[in-house]
Formats: C-alpha cells, sequence, structure tokens
C-alpha cells in the first residue's frame, strides 16, 4: 500500500472523527440543560461580552456548553445584539433557542415607568397595580438590610435611591430583581451628572440626595431647580430651616397616612417630627421622595445665588419669585395672596 494511500484512508478517518464530533457536540448543546426547575429569569447587564454572557449561562445551568453559544453567536453575526435586560427563558429550552430568544427576546418585555419624585409607597402600590410584583415584597426588599450592604447605602432604607424611569421588564418580576435594577440606574445615571461621586463619603451623598427630593417636590419648572437648590444651600450655611412644604406634605401623606392636603396650615408646620423643615434647621433624616435628573442636577449644580427665599407667583405656570431677604419675601407673598 503507497504512502499516499495511506495518507489518504488516515486523512478520512480523521474527517470522519471531525464530523462525529461536531454533531455530538451539536445534539449534546441543542437538547436542554437538565434539571431545570421552571422558567427562569435571565439578566444580561450593559457592556457585558457573548463570551461572559454565555460563561453565565452555564454557570446558572441553562446551557450545557458555553463556547458553543459563543461560536454560534460569532458564526451568525448576533454577537453584539443581546441587549441588556432581563429574559424568561423556558424550562427545556435549548442553547440555539436560548441564543434567539436573548438576541430577540426584548418584544416579550413590558414597558413600566416609574414617575419622578414618587416615595417608595407609590411606587410599591404601582408595581403591584401593573402586576410587576406584590407591594409589601417590594417595600421589604426596600428595606432589606442585606439590600442596603450590597449597595453601601446609610440608613433604613434605599428612599432616593429608586432612579425614576421607563424600564422594560417581563411581568411578574422578582421585587428584590426590580429594586437592583432601580437602584443600579441611579448610580449609572449618577456617573454622567457627577463623575467624582465614588470619591464622595456615603453619608455625604445621602445628604445631596435628601436635599434632590425635597428639590424635586418643589420645584414645578426645570429651569427653577438650581434656583430653588441655591436658597436650600443659602439657609443650610446660615442654620436656617429649610421651611419646605414638601416635608410637611410627606410628615402628613406617609407618617401619618393621611390624605394629601388642599394647603398647608399654621398648624401643620408645627407638627412633630423630625421631617418637619419648618421647626428644625438642617436635613431632616432620609429622603421624602425619588428624585430624577433634573432635580439631581440642580444639587449637584446648583445656581450661585444669594436667595434665601421663594414663593409661588403664577401657579398656572409654575413660576416663583425668588428673594434675598424676609422683607421682600413677605412682599411676594402679599401680592401672591391679593391675586389670589
Amino acid at each position: 500500500m503507497s504512502r499516499r494511500t495511506i495518507l489518504l484512508r488516515i486523512s478520512v478517518v480523521v474527517l470522519a472523527l471531525v464530523v462525529v464530533a461536531l454533531a455530538a457536540v451539536l445534539f449534546v448543546n441543542s437538547s436542554p440543560a437538565r434539571n431545570l426547575p421552571g422558567d427562569r429569569l435571565f439578566s444580561i447587564q450593559r457592556g457585558e461580552t457573548l463570551t461572559r454572557i454565555s460563561e453565565r449561562l452555564q454557570e446558572e445551568g441553562f446551557i450545557r456548553f458555553a463556547p458553543f453559544l459563543d461560536v454560534v453567536g460569532r458564526i451568525s453575526g448576533t454577537q453584539g445584539a443581546f441587549k441588556a435586560g432581563y429574559y424568561r427563558i423556558p424550562a427545556g429550552a435549548s442553547a440555539l433557542s436560548i441564543h434567539w430568544l436573548l438576541v430577540e427576546g426584548a418584544q416579550t418585555l413590558e414597558k413600566l415607568t416609574i414617575p419622578e419624585g414618587w416615595t417608595i409607597s407609590k411606587v410599591a402600590r404601582h408595581l403591584e397595580a401593573e402586576g410587576v410584583c406584590q407591594a409589601t415584597d417590594f417595600v421589604a426588599a426596600v428595606r432589606s438590610p442585606e439590600m442596603l450592604s450590597r449597595f453601601g447605602v446609610p440608613g433604613r432604607s434605599l428612599e432616593g435611591y429608586l432612579f425614576p424611569d421607563t424600564y422594560y421588564v417581563p411581568r411578574p418580576f422578582p421585587a428584590d430583581a426590580m429594586v437592583e435594577l432601580m437602584v443600579k440606574t441611579f448610580f449609572d445615571t449618577m456617573t454622567r451628572i457627577e463623575p467624582g461621586w465614588r470619591e464622595m463619603q456615603p453619608e455625604k451623598l445621602r445628604d445631596s440626595l435628601i436635599l434632590a427630593s425635597i428639590v424635586e417636590r418643589e420645584y414645578r419648572m426645570p429651569d427653577e431647580a438650581p434656583l430653588i437648590a441655591s436658597v436650600f444651600y443659602n439657609r443650610l450655611r446660615r442654620n436656617m430651616g429649610l421651611e419646605s412644604c414638601a416635608t410637611l406634605e410627606y410628615i402628613i401623606t406617609e407618617i401619618q397616612q393621611k390624605a394629601h392636603p388642599e394647603y398647608i396650615t399654621t398648624e401643620d408646620e408645627k407638627l412633630n417630627s423630625r421631617y418637619n423643615t419648618y421647626k428644625w434647621a438642617g436635613l431632616p433624616p432620609g429622603p421624602i421622595s425619588n428624585p430624577g435628573m433634573t432635580a439631581l442636577e440642580a444639587v449637584f449644580h446648583p445656581a450661585q445665588t444669594d436667595y434665601l427665599y421663594f414663593v409661588l407667583r403664577d401657579p398656572d405656570a409654575g413660576r416663583h419669585y425668588f428673594s434675598r431677604d424676609l422683607s421682600e419675601h413677605n412682599q411676594a407673598k402679599y401680592l401672591y395672596l391679593k391675586k389670589l
């Protein structure tokens, strides 16, 4: 037998073994991973590579062999099509079906909007009404010591750190995952607003959020938010009470669990609570809402003024009059009340 014939036969055998091996790999990875308890959620984080996504799918028991999915993505040209978000993966799904689910799965997610300035309780009720998770589960997750420790947040809850935004999530969705998503979005947003925020002490960051939560509930027109922030900073520097009606509304609606007042009375200004900024100087003990981009921008980049007061001058337009001293402020209030 010639050397050429021997080499040819060896090549045929090797090729046959490669085909068999590829067929085995394809069969194994086209079949579902075993021992999955049912439909489960899988998350893809922003900036994750296809290789890392494949590795986590294997680690979490969704697929058998990570490199297989990695190769499928590169061959099909979909390695950059895996979108950040949360996906529901059916029990028994094969690696190929999971691949296409993660590429096209955003179509199964539903839009959920959390407005700016809502409190934990309002967000919780909204999530339950929208079929996302139970309100009690969400509140428990927001107050979880483990969750607070994970994000390095001082205080008793994540009030103020739940960024108001439009999210795309499956329904139902675990409460702790919803909290994690909102807090991570907050920190991502902070990087755009104040790139050096990581150098701040956690307590200092929380103080800024407390002030932003008040600004959120006070401003009506976005261009006035930095002016309102400047008023509060000026008053803090002089050890003056912030005298924010929003903090009194928080006491009445969130602490006392009463209906929202039509207006604030002189009796309300005497409420016995550390959140009463008419009675106590300095910041209240915690945020009174979850501020959005405008309020956060205003607190981290306030206007430079010597204003100490502001009062609503045009309810329809939501405009305020800003004053430097009490006499000017009282005159502005008089003109407003006279107009009414």
